[in-house]
């Protein structure tokens, strides 16, 4: 199977030695029947010309962020749109170090911080600038960030010194990209269910009991599991969040409107109830709005468990069930008690009486608890809650595979 056909692949170019390889990389990806543009950075021209990658792509070579023809059909946002994925090869330490900062000075880099494609790059430099602190930190932050390396490899360089630093093959580049391609195939047999947000319960019709759960890390899965092959639904409480157009959405309020939502929705694959859903509701919501009292009592009633019931009392129940457990104190204790009780397959376990890494943060740190399994636990340190996703979803795709 050619999972490289009718794929629609941004190659940018940047200044170094190592860009001739670009052109080889080109070849290999129309002989495979993808698409390919292409941006050129201004230092790329000095080493390989717009009329040979012209050639090879049989397509218009972009390369001037302030262009007005270009402009006119804003150029840095339809190359992120039209692309299933961007390709840097060669990615110098200059716009590694670009990247990692954000810096948008030119089309190029304009472009990646606009797109929500994978990327990958391929670096290529000198072996003192690849082993350069700097160029550590900023690798580091980029995989954080979800980009992806190929490479460098160890070998000689165009300077007469040898180590690590050289480009990777353009055969071992597009055979990378090829199995990334092959991978979301192989993940659009499974379907998923995602769980978001927090719950209204309302007392009447203006006031409600609630919590202070973002959605965020839930909305994260959900883009991770899609990203990757996954026919995926979330249901989410309300937040203020968006999603991709290619997610099933599903907006509720309450933890009955969530538990017939996620009823409705089955069979999956995989089920993960990152929701915060309220444990009470009120017994008897009132149809006016409650007047200014000295005193006033809410009678509760416990909401129905969604994880608990889908775990258990569910004839389509999900190969697999994550719970998620939001605790402030005896995290391993707690996590471990709710993957017994619950009937679930992994329990993801976050303190959020950490400020950074609470409700309400771009960033996390789990626990993964799981049942029936050769390890009774992983960490997955501080990092993006995008990044925490990915890391979890590809665990998911190991069990599950």
């Amino acid at each position: 199977m050619n999972n490289l056909l009718e794929k629609k692949i941004l190659l940018i170019i940047c200044g170094g030695i190592s860009a001739y390889k670009s052109l080889e990389i080109i070849r290999l990806f129309k002989k495979k029947g993808a698409e390919v543009k292409t941006i050129l950075t201004k230092s790329a021209k000095e080493f390989v010309t717009p009329l040979s990658v012209a050639s090879l792509s049989k397509e218009k070579v972009y390369d001037d962020l302030f262009n007005p023809q270009n402009e006119a059909e804003m150029d840095h946002i339809s190359l992120s749109r039209w692309s299933d994925l961007i390709l840097v090869a060669p990615a110098t330490a200059n716009t590694i170090s670009k990247l990692s900062n954000g810096s948008t000075d030119d089309l190029a880099s304009t472009v990646m911080l606009a797109s929500d494609k994978k990327i990958f790059l391929s670096p290529a430099m000198n072996v003192r600038m690849w082993e350069n602190k700097s160029t550590k930190e900023n690798l580091k932050k980029l995989k954080e960030y979800g980009y992806k390396l190929i490479g460098p490899e160890i070998g000689d360089m165009a300077c007469g010194e040898f180590g690590e630093g050289k480009m990777t093959d353009p055969i071992k580049i597009v055979k990378e990209i090829e199995n990334y391609f092959f991978d979301l195939n192989k993940n659009k047999k499974f379907k998923a269910l995602v769980t978001a947000g927090p719950t209204y319960e309302y007392i009447d019709p203006v006031r409600f009991i609630s919590n202070k759960s973002s959605g965020k890390q839930g909305f994260e899965l959900a883009k991770s599991l899609s990203k990757k092959g996954f026919e995926t639904t979330l249901i989410s409480g309300p937040t203020n969040l968006e999603i991709d157009n290619n997610i099933n959405l599903i907006n509720v309020e309450t933890a009955d409107q969530m538990f017939k939502a996620a009823q409705n929705n089955l069979p999956v694959d995989v089920a993960i109830f990152a929701a915060a859903v309220a444990d009470y509701k009120i017994k008897e919501e009132k149809k006016q709005k409650i007047k200014k009292q000295e005193y006033i009592n809410l009678d509760l009633e416990k909401n129905i468990d969604i994880l608990n019931y889908i775990s258990n009392h569910n004839s389509l129940r999900p190969k697999l069930v994550i719970g998620f457990a939001a605790e402030t104190n005896d995290l391993t204790t707690n996590a471990k008690k709710k993957l017994m009780e619950k009937n679930c397959d992994w329990i993801i376990g976050n303190d959020v009486s950490n400020k950074n890494i609470g409700f309400n943060s771009d960033f996390n740190e789990v626990t993964i608890f799981y049942k029936n399994s050769k390890i009774d636990n992983e960490i997955l340190h501080l990092k993006k809650k995008s990044t925490i996703s990915d890391e979890i979803v590809d665990r998911v795709i190991s069990h599950l595979n």
